[in-house]
């Protein structure tokens, strides 16, 4: 079987982060990136060894050469870059926050359906490794009943214009807040009870920081926080009624420390990743394509409309829009 060929559409830093790891995989092609600009496109192309650069996306997508691609501009973006490369009948792997909300997602997901395209949303969390782990591990009942979590991820940000921009869909949301939230539904699913919440916005109006209680059905609590104006300890922990489980960077954990009431110390199960943790969602793209499969299972269609359609819940409670909507 023929190398899949990946492109990139945008020419940023977290392109970069991808294209760094594509250039380590034995198992694809790094094939072509485009960006407004031609000679920013020419060196990325030169710098990361893709075999083409376009100055415009339009025509990097008419090259029939490129087999899925990676939407690698501002979320702010990824609605028109999403419905631009499905039209031009390519499979897409689309950067996290998936669209600014849950309408534009569901917009999306029916052009693919029709089209009989692959898309997926490119949080990596949901493929990395430690995800089985941790799953396995709550499963076990190693500390007991599990009855709540807490996460908090949070850098100071504020000089970062994308994420204090509203005409970038910029704040703490979207940007980071989707890890917290994520990890509260890889743990605990997605039959949430009640939501409560707060946000401090910023002078240009986007959240700054974020507290979230989610109570569960069964009983559970999460509590997360976010923030983009301090360096919070970015760890994840969650409590069970014989010990508890931490997940330093939890966003891309690579070990999980488990505490079990009365030891002196925490087992460690490490979860290493292979090159960059990008790898494991490009992969997954790849298995889908050759089964014929619209959705990755790792990050199901249904999965993303539930998280877009929270995060519009929370915004709604805070009165936060965006100018695009």
């Amino acid at each position: 079987m023929d190398k899949l060929k990946v492109s990139i559409l945008g020419a940023g830093r977290i392109a970069a982060t991808m294209a760094e790891t594509l250039a380590k995989m034995d198992d694809v092609t790094s094939y072509a990136v485009a960006a407004r600009d031609l000679n920013r496109a020419q060196a990325f192309a030169k710098t990361y060894g893709f075999t083409k650069a376009y100055g415009s996306y339009e025509d990097m997508l008419a090259d029939g050469g490129t087999d899925l691609v990676y939407i690698a501009t501002p979320h702010s973006h990824h609605y028109e870059h999403a419905m631009l490369c499905l039209n031009y009948g390519k499979h897409v792997l689309c950067e996290k926050a998936f669209t600014v909300n849950r309408r534009q997602a569901e917009e999306v997901f029916t052009l693919a359906e029709q089209k009989g395209l692959l898309i997926t949303e490119a949080v990596w969390t949901r493929y990395m490794p430690f995800v089985q782990t941790l799953q396995d591990l709550l499963a076990s009942e190693k500390i007991g009943r599990v009855c709540s979590m807490e996460a908090c991820f949070g850098f100071e940000l504020s000089w970062h214009d994308r994420l204090v921009n509203p005409a970038l869909a910029g704040g703490a949301l979207l940007d980071m807040g989707i890890y917290p939230l994520t990890l509260a539904s890889i743990a605990f699913g997605d039959s949430i009870a009640a939501v409560t919440s707060r946000c401090i916005q910023s002078d240009r109006g986007v959240d700054a920081q974020d507290s979230i209680i989610l109570e569960y059905a069964d009983g559970k609590l999460a509590t997360l926080t976010t923030s983009m104006l301090g360096n919070l300890r970015n760890e994840a922990v969650i409590y069970g009624t014989k010990g508890h489980l931490v997940l330093p960077s939890f966003w891309h954990a690579e070990e999980i420390q488990l505490f079990v009431d009365g030891e002196d110390s925490p087992h460690i199960y490490p979860c290493p990743v292979e090159i960059s943790g990008y790898e494991y969602e490009v992969r997954s793209c790849a298995r889908a394509i050759a089964a014929g499969k619209l959705e990755c299972p790792e990050m199901p269609h249904a999965e993303t409309l539930h998280m877009m359609g929270l995060m519009d819940r929370l915004r709604k409670d805070w009165g936060l829009r965006y100018p695009m909507e």
